[in-house]
């Protein structure tokens, strides 16, 4: 099919026995059309890039795409992106012309789903963007069969696409072997100009092109139109020069509408994987927004609005198109059936044999590929987990975290991770034999590493992590608390995905010291305690490291957050004090006294032994004075309420807690007559001691703050 935008505009007459080229045609209308009649059904919506970039997105599934509708699962099926999420409707009407199947159980909701049934019908476009309906505004993960990642956030799809491609080059050197290739899987990403705006892509591209993952490729989708008009106004740059100075091979289309030069462009990508010095690909097409829409074609006014009734008929003549709604011409789906159908199927079948002959001559490496996909952990993957004794001294958290993490890395041989340049502080390398750095072989590496090194880039390293995730292997990615700030809409998207990525913060307090207020967090906590569906985690001992390790790596379905200290905390005697097994419960009775206790003393992280101090002079004061430790609120607010009220009986009004940390948040806890040593402030340049002194945590204001309150509740 020729390059002329004519050429992909008039659907043929009698299109039931159309010619391909003709049904390709008539595909690729029927896809703009079901974008601008559900954007318009709906009264909101993003109809012009899937208007535009119907040929493309043809183009790619039912041509190239090794993807089985039917089996959309299928572990080697090749990875679609669409980072621009606001296109939503592109996707869904693919996913709907292809007759991709259900393979949910139940969805968010609760309700149950009938696997196999159709994932996405008419009706279900007709009810784009309505409460419970699986087409939402942007496509989400688990909502959606089909749907690979949740995308709305710009950039966040590209530095996914980076993990997916990474996971795919982790799992082929780790199983593939000689007659049996299990993954060569591609990862293609559809970005805009939004999407290369944001710079959490560009911190992701760089790192693929270091890597070399030529088994990714990104069609940038170059229309020049932002929702504030033409692009001019504040991206000029000539992206195509910005990748090649990240080693990528970059293509370009100068028609979105030709066919010819899409698939071309889509083989020389898939070409580049296998090749001698194999490049991850941008092709740079060049389209126009709204394609087709008389008035609004090339303008912002196509971008985020429905077109309205008059623009939409006036397009859907252009197209040659019947004037009525959410029309699907005869032969279109079997079109769909014949193209990415027949060959997905093939090579699924193909695949399921494989596998078979695989597992039984590498039982062992089959059945770790089967805990992968069903999210379990093999049978003692916590028996080398180290139990401290009691020593005053102590260990900073970040320390005993790195020891028990590489515990338990060799027996959950899919656990790998790293850190934005951080692993020497944060204590996350890998050490044990065979651990091994992840890196392109030209770099002195092996894609079959467990040691992620990720560069100064916190938010491509968390959108990455999150991309691993979705592959089945379980990521972990650490950095200094502060720097979670950089980290924020991954670490969300992790929680609204149920991705169980563990992030791992240390420097968690004002015990970063010299460092100063720039490096010293305060709000963090608060903000990922206010999370929904992230599990936090701050332990206050060695011993309770090992019981949060215990605690997270169970986890399918939740992102967990471990933050630990830089400064060495006591590990308490657990022959005098409650084991530290009370971590799962998110807080425990960690020493009491007979009877009703006169106050309770609430502490976490480096902070509890601190409290415990107090409790032990209180006691020896006579005082009748309970400590807890509380590492996670998260899950303490899991537990029942009788549990809740045995550990802060609600009798007890006389409450003091102590964290390094915003004090927001732990009046639920102390009540409104209760007391709270935290920070109201930022922290300060100085040695600890003094930063300890100057903010208030120290032994005498502890016991002042708890005497006051046995006073205040005895008057």
């Amino acid at each position: 099919m020729g390059s002329s935008q004519t050429g992909l505009t008039r659907a043929p007459d009698g299109a039931a026995s159309a010619p391909a080229k003709d049904l390709d045609l008539l595909s690729i209308n029927t896809i703009r059309t079901l974008a601008m009649d559900a954007v318009q059904k709906a009264k909101s919506g993003h109809p012009g890039t899937p208007m535009a970039l119907a040929p493309a997105a043809f183009s790619l599934w039912n041509q190239v795409l090794r993807y089985d509708p039917k089996e959309p699962n299928w572990p080697n099926r090749d990875r679609f992106v669409l980072s621009v999420g606001h296109a939503s409707m592109l996707l869904y009407s693919l996913i709907h012309l292809a007759g991709v199947v259900e393979v949910n159980d139940e969805d968010p909701h609760g309700d149950k789903r009938e696997r196999g049934a159709p994932a996405l019908t008419l009706d279900d476009l007709k009810q784009f963007r309505q409460l419970n309906s699986k087409t939402p505004g942007h496509p989400e993960y688990r909502f959606t069969s089909g749907v690979e990642t949740t995308t709305g956030p710009l950039g966040q799809g590209c530095g996914n696409s980076v993990g997916m491609a990474m996971a795919q080059r982790w799992l082929a050197e780790r199983y593939n072997k000689p007659g049996f290739t299990l993954f060569d899987y591609h990862v293609w990403v559809f970005s805009g100009d939004g999407d290369n705006m944001e710079g959490v892509s560009g911190e992701a591209a760089s790192l693929a092109g270091h890597l070399k993952l030529s088994n990714l490729t990104w069609l940038y989708d170059s229309n020049q139109i932002s929702i504030e008009g033409s692009t001019d106004l504040a991206f000029t740059e000539s992206v195509h020069k910005r990748f090649e100075g990240y080693d990528w091979n970059v293509v370009e289309v100068p028609d979105a509408n030709d066919l010819v030069a899409l698939k071309k462009a889509f083989d020389e990508a898939r070409a580049q994987d296998g090749a001698p010095d194999g490049r991850p690909t941008l092709i740079v097409v060049h389209s126009k927004i709204g394609y087709g829409a008389p008035k609004k074609q090339g303008t912002a006014a196509a971008h985020g609005e429905p077109l309205g009734a008059e623009e939409i008929s006036g397009a859907k003549k252009f197209y040659g198109w019947p004037d009525e709604a959410f029309h699907v011409p005869d032969g279109v789906t079997q079109h769909f059936a014949d193209g990415i159908g027949k060959r997905g199927a093939a090579l699924s079948k193909d695949w399921g044999e494989l596998f078979g002959r695989y597992k039984a001559q590498y039982p062992e490496l089959a059945a770790e590929l089967e805990a992968i996909e069903h999210h379990t952990l093999p049978d003692g993957w916590d028996k080398e987990i180290p139990v401290y004794e009691a020593d005053a001294k102590g260990v900073a958290s970040r320390e005993s975290s790195g020891k028990i993490l590489n515990a338990i890395a060799p027996n959950v041989p899919w656990l790998i991770g790293g850190s934005a340049d951080l692993s020497p502080s944060t204590k996350t390398n890998l050490t044990f034999q065979g651990a091994g750095s992840f890196n392109a072989p030209a770099f002195g590496g092996s894609y079959g590493g467990r040691n992620l090194h990720f560069g100064v880039r916190e938010h491509a390293m968390g959108s990455i992590s999150n991309g691993i995730a979705l592959s089945g292997i379980r990521p972990y990615c650490s950095g200094f608390l502060i720097f979670s700030d950089y980290m924020k809409a991954p670490i969300r998207l992790s929680a609204i995905m149920e991705l169980p990525v563990i992030y791992i913060f240390t420097h968690d307090s004002i015990g970063v010291g010299e460092d100063g207020p720039t490096h010293q967090p305060i709000e963090q906590l608060v903000q990922l305690r206010a999370t929904p569906g992230i599990l936090t985690i701050r332990p206050g001992d060695a011993n309770e490291v090992a019981e949060a390790w215990r605690t997270i790596m169970p986890l399918s379905e939740q992102p967990a957050v471990l933050v630990l200290s830089r400064q060495n905390l006591p590990t308490l005697d657990r022959k005098k004090y409650a084991p530290a097994s009370g971590v799962a419960k998110g807080a425990y009775v960690l020493g009491d006294c007979d009877g009703t206790p006169e106050v309770i003393l609430i502490g976490t992280g480096s902070e509890l032994a601190l409290v415990v101090g107090a409790y032990e002079t209180l006691t020896a004061e006579g005082v009748k004075a309970r400590v807890v430790s509380m590492p996670s609120w998260d899950l303490f607010e899991e537990q029942t309420q009788e549990y809740r009220d045995s550990v802060l009986p609600p009798s007890v009004t006389a409450r003091v807690a102590v964290e390094q940390g915003a004090a927001l948040g732990w009046d639920r806890y102390v009540g409104s007559t209760g007391a709270i040593i935290a920070m109201h402030t930022f922290g300060a340049s100085a040695p600890l001691s003094d930063l300890l002194t100057k903010f208030g945590f120290t032994p005498e204001k502890v016991l002042e703050a708890a005497r006051a309150q046995i006073s205040k509740s005895k008057g």
